[in-house]
Order: structure tokens, then C-alpha cells, then sequence
């Protein structure tokens, strides 16, 4: 989940941690933990990694399961560094359920230091999951890249919200749920069609800059980009991976940097199958709520405002989730037809609306006549703080409400507090007893990175990401895009990211998908299924000769 609103300690000695390293160096712990189920641990290091696969040596059955304790202290601040980094490790063994079959898959969880592409030297210890599935040929297997955006988010809200291989129950768009979240098996993980490396930015989860370089170095558009890239390209080389299909999938202002990162990676030489964007913003000129209803139009965000009007029974007619698609596209046809036009007339002119084009509005999106009036150019905040009297509803999602004053509102957006705080205890809970690592550190969901952030990109103060996609396909013209988008998005709305991607021409090989949700339609227990359908067909076809 993208953070833009919530920003959430100091390096310690990292001979330490080489002491720890040096001491468990090449062990393989187990431990039978029940009849389906068991664990290997193993701690591993090596400044310069080393080569093979995810698992090498011999098992020792005399020597119980521990869980691996990293000792080193990671912070969030802009001006942290480590001294140095050791490339500590945990290996666990695990099985998951999934359409008949059981998946007997590894997950290695810990550091691996990106290494600069020019100089060698190493830049940032990225934290990161990676979940492979066993005794599979790595040259044909698929590996997919998650990353969340922020700028300064972990990628938490992917990792255990949509198609790893457990997720959190979070009964969204419900608020009635009890917490924390239950952690269970996921039915619809990608895990059967890609192996998964859950990567987090730095800055954020455990993963921090080396130093002469502090996390403020990879603060900006550019240079986090790049930053990823050597994490991409060091993790395919350490793991023998370099043959293997390739993904990407990025949620939010992680499609920012997915749209840099494809253009990179096959600038160096590394070939991807396909792009996955979730919940896109690829150019933020274009999007009302980061410029402003002064200067922007904010006619990309009207689909989305009729459906969450529709969502809570307010247009005219009224519609239901069978007719949600119909109803869009008709929006679709309004919006560029007459209210795109209309607004960008009053945005040049302050030419007033007509009364027959405010009647269309309020009964399109629930949002009274009056309230158009006095607020053409509507923007995402004042739909949200004003569709339903003393209500707020959600940002990230829409379907999601409460009452003013409440705690559900207390940050500004309901569908994001409902969810922060089991999120914040199932990573923790989950990294230490199913992964078997623990760190000293608080894992970052969300750091300020945001704060002090360089959002600047060829030559624009906002970066426009459209021209990089461009130049990834001008590299590989077999390259595939899905563009995943929830109806009841408020930060990023569905149909901008179409108006954007249009840019791109009438290319084939770029699909879009949309499902009832917001920005994290993946949480959706009705909508994720038709998510995992879409990918499996996805990636079949990318994969095809």
C-alpha cells in the first residue's frame, strides 16, 4: 500500500554481527514442527554472496531448529548508513495447499547487498522474502519482483495482502473484523505460476543504505530506481537466476519505479517477460490530487466517483455490482464527452457549468448539484470528505467509511488505519515464528522518505513515467504490461492510468484489468480470485514461444 500520508533506529557495531556470521556460517538447522510441515534454518553470509541455488551442504538432524536472531540495529532516518553489511540469511521449509497440489517451497528470508553497476561497490542492504518453489528447473521457472511504493512504504501490503503464499483476513470492505488480522494459507497465491522475491525499499522494513551512501542517497526517483536495479540484477546473479523469466510487479508508486526499472534492466541487458502495475500513478502531472484542482483537471477521477457513489446506493438509477461495468463505461463515454471538455473550460476561463451537465453529476456520483457548482474542478479530498453528511469515506478504498471523529478517521483515511495496525503485528509474528528470523529493529512499514523525496525526472518536478515504458518496449517489443485497478481507488483512479497508458499508443501487448476494490483490490475476497485468474492468463501468455 502506497504511505504518502503516514511517515513512521541508529546502526550498531556490525562486528557483531560478522561474530554471529562467523559462528553459524554454512549451518542447516531442522526441526520437524508437525506431520506436513518442517523447517530448515540456515545462516549464510558472504560479503560477495557466492553462486549456486537456495540451498547447498548437507543437513545436520543433530542440531534443533533456532530461529535466527540478526542483531544489527536498521533505521529509516535520511541520514543513516551501515559501516558495512554482512549478507545474513535464514532458510525455512514450508508446503502450501493450492488447487489440489501441494507445493513443497523454500523462503529465504534476509539481506542482500545491491552493488553498483559502475563502480561494484556495495550501495544499500535490501531486506527481502523469496519464496521458491522446490526441485523446479530455474531456467524455465518464473521469478516475479513485489515492491510497494510510498515513496518510503515496505512492502508489507503485498507480502502478506495479496499472492504470497499466506495473506491477512482483513473482511475488507467490512470494519467489523476482529483484530489483528488472522495470517492464513493463501488459495490464490502466485506461488504454483512464479517464484516471489518481496523486496523493501530503502529506508523502509530492514533495508538501509552502506555507507559512504545514507538512505537519503536512494530518496528520489532516479537514484531508487537505479538503487533497484542493482538489487534486481545482484539476486539474479547470486542465485543463478539469470535465465529465468522475469517479472516485475509494483503497486502504486512502485509502478513509478516499475516503468524506470523495465527501462533500466533492459538497458542493461537483463530481458523481462512482463510488468505487472498495480494500482498505477505513472504520471503524477496528471493526477489532480497530487498538482491540485487549480491547475489540473480532475475529470480522471469522475469514473471513480460514480462508482463509489454507486457503492453506497446514491446515483440515479441506482446500480449493483452486476451492472458496474456498463454503468463505467457509460462514465467513461460522459466524462471525455462532456465533463472533461467542460472542466478544462472553466479551468482556462472560469467558465461556469450548466445546469443540465450538474443534474448529470449528482445523479452519476451522488454528489449533490450544489456541491458541483461551487466545486467544478471537484477534487478526490472534498468527494471524500463530503459524499455522505459526517461520514468520512476511504481513500485507498472508498467502500469503506465511518463517522467523523471516530478512531476509523483519526489519520484521515479509514481503509487505511482500518488495516495498518494488523499489518504492523502479522510481519512481525510472522517474520519471527513462520520465518524464523528476528531483528532488534522495528520493522518500518512506512518511513518518512516522502518527506525529503526528489521527485524530479527528466528535466519534469513530477516525474511522468510514460516516456521510460516507451523506451522498455523500444528495448524489448515482446515485453507485456497488465494494468490491475480497483473502481473504488480515491488515490489513484482507474481512468487516468487508461488515459496515461493510451499515450502508449495502440500496443497489444499492454492489457488492463479493473475489479470492484480500491487501491489494494487484492484484499477484496471476491475480487482477488479474478486478480490470480488474470495473472495465471498473463503470465501464460508472456511465457508463451
Amino acid at each position: 500500500m502506497a504511505q504518502e500520508r503516514n511517515a513512521y533506529k541508529s546502526i550498531t557495531k556490525i562486528d557483531k554481527a560478522l561474530s554471529v556470521w562467523t559462528t553459524a556460517q554454512n549451518i542447516f538447522l531442522r526441526k520437524r514442527m508437525n506431520a506436513s510441515f518442517f523447517i530448515v534454518a540456515l545462516i549464510m553470509a558472504g560479503c560477495g554472496g557466492g553462486s549456486g541455488s537456495n540451498s547447498g551442504g548437507s543437513l545436520s538432524p543433530t542440531i534443533p531448529a533456532q530461529i535466527f536472531s540478526d542483531p544489527t540495529i536498521y533505521s529509516s532516518a535520511a541520514s543513516a548508513s551501515l559501516a558495512s553489511a554482512a549478507e545474513l540469511s535464514v532458510i525455512t521449509r514450508h508446503q502450501l495447499a493450492l488447487g489440489g497440489i501441494t507445493l513443497n517451497y523454500t523462503a529465504t528470508t534476509g539481506h542482500l547487498s545491491a552493488h553498483s553497476l559502475t563502480t561494484g561497490a556495495p550501495e544499500a542492504s535490501f531486506f527481502y522474502v523469496a519464496y521458491t518453489l522446490d526441485n523446479k528447473d530455474t531456467a524455465t521457472r518464473p521469478i516475479t519482483f513485489f515492491y510497494n511504493g510510498g515513496p518510503g512504504s515496505s512492502t508489507v501490503w503485498l507480502h502478506l495482502g495479496s499472492f504470497g503464499p499466506k495473506r491477512l483476513v482483513t473482511g475488507v470492505p467490512s470494519t467489523t473484523a476482529l483484530t489483528p488480522f488472522p495470517l492464513v494459507d493463501n488459495a490464490d497465491s502466485l506461488l504454483d505460476v512464479s517464484d516471489l522475491v518481496f523486496v523493501d525499499a530503502v529506508g523502509s522494513g530492514f533495508s538501509q543504505a552502506i555507507a559512504p551512501n545514507t538512505n537519503q542517497s536512494f530518496w528520489g526517483v532516479d537514484s531508487d530506481a537505479a538503487v533497484f536495479r542493482d538489487f534486481v540484477m545482484r539476486y539474479l546473479n547470486i542465485n543463478n537466476r539469470a535465465v529465468s523469466p522475469k517479472f516485475l510487479f509494483g503497486e502504486s508508486y512502485g509502478t513509478t519505479r516499475s516503468a524506470l526499472l523495465a527501462n533500466l534492466l533492459e538497458s542493461a541487458g537483463v530481458t523481462l517477460k512482463g510488468v505487472v502495475l498495480q494500482s498505477s500513478v505513472l504520471n503524477y502531472n496528471s493526477n489532480c490530487g497530487v498538482t491540485g484542482a487549480l491547475s489540473q483537471s480532475c475529470a480522471g477521477f469522475l469514473p471513480s466517483y460514480g462508482a463509489t457513489g454507486a457503492w453506497y446506493n446514491l446515483t440515479n438509477p441506482n446500480q449493483t455490482t452486476a451492472t458496474i461495468p456498463s454503468f463505467i463505461s457509460s462514465l467513461r463515454t460522459f466524462t471525455a464527452d462532456q465533463y472533461a471538455p467542460a472542466a478544462h473550460q472553466f479551468l482556462i476561463s472560469g467558465t461556469p457549468p450548466g445546469a443540465t451537465l450538474l443534474a448529470q453529476l449528482a445523479n452519476n456520483t451522488g454528489l449533490s448539484s450544489t456541491a458541483w457548482q461551487a466545486r467544478f474542478n471537484l477534487d478526490p479530498d472534498y468527494f471524500q470528505f463530503n459524499l455522505i453528511p459526517n461520514t468520512l469515506i476511504g481513500r485507498y478504498d472508498s467502500r469503506v467509511f465511518a463517522a467523523k471523529g471516530s478512531a476509523l478517521t483519526s489519520e484521515g483515511d479509514p481503509s487505511g488505519t482500518l488495516i495498518t495496525s494488523s499489518f504492523a503485528s502479522g510481519i512481525a509474528t510472522y517474520l519471527a515464528n513462520g520465518l524464523q528470523y528476528t531483528n532488534p529493529s522495528r520493522y518500518v512499514l512506512s518511513g518518512n522518505a516522502i518527506q525529503t523525496w526528489n521527485f524530479a525526472h527528466d528535466s519534469l518536478p513530477l516525474p511522468d513515467t510514460i516516456p521510460d515504458l516507451a523506451a522498455a518496449f523500444a528495448h524489448n517489443p515482446k515485453l507485456k504490461v497488465l494494468s490491475m485497478n480497483g473502481y473504488h481507488d480515491l488515490a489513484t483512479p482507474f481512468f487516468q492510468t487508461e488515459l496515461d497508458l493510451a499515450r502508449l499508443g495502440n500496443n497489444p501487448n499492454v492489457q488492463t484489468r479493473f475489479y470492484i476494490g480500491g487501491h489494494m483490490t487484492y484484499l477484496d475476497d471476491t475480487s482477488r480470485p479474478f486478480q490470480k485468474t488474470d495473472l495465471v492468463q498473463f503470465y501464460q501468455n508472456a511465457l508463451a514461444p
